[in-house]
C-alpha cells in the first residue's frame, strides 16, 4: 500500500501558514488540516458550553467528539460554518491556554491522524512535523518578525469586521510565543529536516511558490 504523503507547515501565530497550507493544498488537489482551527474549536465548543478552561477532562471529551469538516477556507462544526466565529480573539487566547493540556492535545492526535488520506494531506500547525506527521516528506517551519505578523492579524481582523489593537495583537503574539515554544508537550520548534521559510518581507504567492518548489513526490 503506497504511503499516503503529507506536507506539514508549522509556526507561530498569524505567519500565513494557514493560507499557504490552504493554497498549496488547492494546487495539489491535496485534503487540508488545519490543526490550530481544532483547538480553536475545541475553545469555541468550551466557552459556548459554558466548560472551564482549567477543567482539564471536561476539554478533552469535548474535543474528541468534535465533528469537524474543512472544504477550503471554511470550517464546519456539526455542520454549521463558524470560520468567522473561531477566529474572534478571545477564541484565539483560550486556544492558547488549552493547548497547554496534556489530555485535550492526546484527545486530538487520533482526530488529526484520520485526516491523512489518498491523495495526500497539507497540515498546518505548531507540531505537525515534531509530533502528528514525523515522517512527513516534506517539512516547513514558516515563520515572521513579530511585527510582520501582527500587522497581518490586524487586517485580517478589521478586514472580518472585527475591532483591533496592534499594541494588544505585539503583546498577545508575544505572550503567545512564548507559551508556545516554552511549554513542555509539544512546544513550537521546527522539526528535524524542516525546511525554514522567513515570510517577513514575502507576498503568499512567493511563500506558496517556494513550499510548492520544495516538494518532490515519491516516484
Amino acid at each position: 500500500m503506497p504511503t499516503i504523503p503529507v506536507i506539514t507547515i508549522d509556526g507561530p501565530t498569524a505567519s500565513g501558514k494557514g493560507t499557504v497550507a490552504s493554497r498549496v493544498a488547492s494546487h495539489l488537489g491535496f485534503g487540508l488540516l488545519d490543526s490550530g482551527a481544532l483547538y480553536r474549536l475545541t475553545a469555541f465548543s468550551a466557552l459556548e458550553a459554558n466548560v472551564e478552561l482549567t477543567n482539564e477532562s471536561a476539554l478533552a471529551d469535548l474535543a474528541g467528539k468534535l465533528d469537524i469538516h474543512f472544504e477550503g477556507e471554511r470550517i464546519l462544526l456539526s455542520g454549521r460554518e463558524v470560520s468567522n466565529d473561531i477566529r474572534a480573539e478571545a477564541v484565539g487566547v483560550a486556544a492558547s491556554k488549552i493547548a497547554t493540556l496534556a489530555k485535550v492535545r492526546s484527545a486530538l492526535v487520533t482526530l488529526q491522524h484520520d485526516f491523512r488520506r489518498m491523495p495526500g494531506l497539507v497540515a498546518d500547525g505548531r507540531d505537525m512535523g515534531t509530533v502528528i506527521f514525523p515522517d512527513a516528506p516534506l517539512k516547513v517551519f514558516l515563520t515572521a518578525s513579530v511585527e510582520a505578523r501582527a500587522e497581518r492579524r490586524y487586517k485580517q481582523l478589521i478586514g472580518k469586521g472585527f475591532s483591533a489593537n496592534m499594541a494588544n495583537l505585539l503583546q498577545d503574539l508575544r505572550e503567545r510565543d512564548e507559551r508556545d515554544t516554552q511549554r513542555v508537550i509539544a512546544p513550537l520548534k521546527p522539526a528535524e529536516g524542516a525546511k525554514l521559510l522567513d515570510t517577513s518581507h514575502m507576498s503568499i504567492d512567493q511563500a506558496v511558490e517556494q513550499v510548492l518548489g520544495w516538494y518532490h513526490p515519491a516516484p
